[in-house]
């Protein structure tokens, strides 16, 4: 069976450097990490995570808690790619991922649940600036980092929503259209709050009024939600021409309802999504989308909460992701 003497000939690192780097320790050159985990794969290591945990006080176990309202967890497109990211980047320092995914409805602590299985971080992947349960990982001495969220004292990243919303509005505009329509996620989620300030914004800057009812609240980011929200807009007396829609899975609802309507897209009415998942280049026709950069967000929240667990940093980061139009057919 292969030991830790084994992956120090193999690797050329002193049995105390690959200890130090198997138990995250911080004062390690990145080119000895690369070499020795790169050892521990080949050789097929698997460090004995009761004795690890005893010489470190580290259970070398991350909480991830989903705080979302449609109950979907690591389901949802967005989601998932944010996490394999995490995962990725985590597993390269021998970390493990604890599963909770709850709805925002649930009264159950996390929290307390976590801290008894010892986990030496959190990942809060919650769309809620009000959750009650986000307020207390906060709160907490377990180094925590949040996704989605922008948050004062503690490590958030998230994708730059403000300046996707202006260029959704930016590329109708170049494109002829003056009767752009919005169909938002519920504002009480801090992404959709920033991307419909991004589309108030841009209309701002293309100097265009915002037509009475064409901001719609779509909820939460629902393909259902999409398609009644589009719905409300093709009863208005002066329907739009353009629509930026808050989420792809609701850009596909609303361009099911325009279908539904007997009109065209983009002929009739041009949709804009947000995310760019995985199924938008496949729908018909392929959505015009606003990127986010899913994996980089996953592995930039992993940097920020290792650093934090290791001591690397003792301040607390903020990092915003950059978006950008990923232009296809249907805007």
């Amino acid at each position: 069976m292969t030991n830790i003497y084994d992956v120090a000939k193999k690797s050329g690192y002193s049995i105390t450097t690959v200890s130090k780097i198997l138990n995250n320790y911080p004062n390690v050159s990145v080119k000895a990490k690369q070499r020795v985990m790169e050892t521990v794969e080949e050789l097929g290591y698997i460090p004995n995570s009761s004795a690890r945990t005893l010489a470190s006080n580290k259970s070398n176990m991350i909480g991830v808690v989903f705080a979302e309202h449609l109950g979907i967890g690591m389901a949802h497109p967005f989601f998932g790619e944010v996490i394999e990211g995490f995962r990725k980047q985590v597993e390269l320092y021998n970390y493990d991922l604890l599963f909770v995914s709850r709805t925002i409805e649930s009264n159950k602590n996390y929290h307390e649940h976590l801290r008894r299985r010892g986990v030496d971080g959190i990942v809060v992947v919650s769309m809620f600036a009000d959750d009650k349960e986000s307020k207390v990982f906060k709160a907490s001495d377990i180094p925590a980092v949040f996704i989605d969220m922008n948050e004062k004292d503690t490590n958030s990243v998230y994708s730059d929503n403000f300046s996707g919303g202006i260029q959704a509005v930016n590329h109708f505009y170049e494109n002829g259209h003056r009767k752009i329509a919005h169909i938002s996620g519920n504002n009480a989620v801090f992404p959709a709050g920033e991307r419909t300030r991004g589309f108030r914004a841009g209309m701002e800057k293309c100097q265009l009024p915002i037509k009475e009812g064409y901001i719609v609240d779509g909820g939460y980011f629902s393909y259902e939600g999409g398609r009644v929200a589009m719905m409300k807009l093709l009863s208005l007396s002066e329907m739009p021409t353009a629509v930026f829609v808050s989420g792809d899975e609701m850009a596909f609802g609303a361009i099911k309802a325009i279908k539904e309507a007997g009109l065209r897209v983009p002929e009739d009415i041009s949709v804009i999504g947000f995310d760019d998942i995985s199924l938008a280049d496949h729908v018909e026709p392929p959505l015009t989308t606003i990127r986010q950069d899913k994996r980089l967000i996953g592995q930039q929240s992993a940097v920020l909460l290792l650093d934090e667990i290791n001591g690397v940093s003792k301040d607390h980061h903020t990092k915003v992701i950059p978006v950008r139009l990923v232009k296809r057919r249907s805007g």
